[in-house]
């Protein structure tokens, strides 16, 4: 026979959406059981990287991972370089 207990764990969270950024875009929300200091759990994920690391945001969704990696880049495509791709196919 099924075991028929409710499962607490199924049910829906009760967070609240975020109200605040932080600088790195990720949205801030009080998560009651979650402990920082677990293993398991990144405190702080942008430990150890550089400036240029956390300068570059891939996350536009506006525009293509391509177009994404040039605008960071600084790589810009002009008639010529578009013209020459399209002979080498």
């Amino acid at each position: 026979m099924a075991n028929t207990t409710k499962q607490t764990g199924a049910a829906p969270a009760n967070i609240s959406g975020a109200t605040n950024f932080d600088p790195s875009g990720a949205p801030i929300q009080i998560v009651s059981d979650v402990d920082p200091a677990h293993p398991a759990v990144d405190d702080n994920p942008r430990s150890g990287t550089s400036v240029d690391q956390n300068r570059i945001d891939f996350n536009d969704p506006t525009i293509t991972g391509q177009e994404a990696v040039e605008k960071a880049l600084g790589y810009s495509h002009t008639t010529s370089d578009q013209a020459a791709k399209s002979d080498d196919k």
